[in-house]
């Protein structure tokens, strides 16, 4: 099982819009991803309902986990969303970006 640690860039942290984007990032990879915050239970982090239960304010980390042969990648990406400022006018999705 591939793993990941990264610090949630987002001002708001993974709250509302970041999490959307980052649980569709999630789904549309079809690879199975779970996050856990340190000391906490993995969740499913494709669903909206589970990221945002976690709570991650701005700077905390989290570790991503993924199992299969396209893990490595797909983490690699992820990590790179969440290091990005997503509350950001020129982030990835908003209008300002396209």
């Amino acid at each position: 099982m591939a793993e990941r640690t990264v610090a949630v860039a987002s001002r708001v942290g993974l709250h509302a819009r970041p999490a959307m984007l980052f649980t569709q990032a999630v789904a549309a990879s079809g690879v199975p991803v779970t996050i856990a915050k340190a000391g906490g239970a993995p969740v499913d982090a494709s669903s909206i309902l589970f990221v945002m239960s976690l709570g991650v304010p701005h700077g905390e980390e989290v570790t991503l986990a993924a199992d299969g042969p396209d893990a490595d990648r797909v983490l690699d990406e992820l990590v790179a969303l969440l290091a990005t400022d997503l509350d950001a006018p020129d982030a990835p999705g908003t209008a300002a970006a396209s």
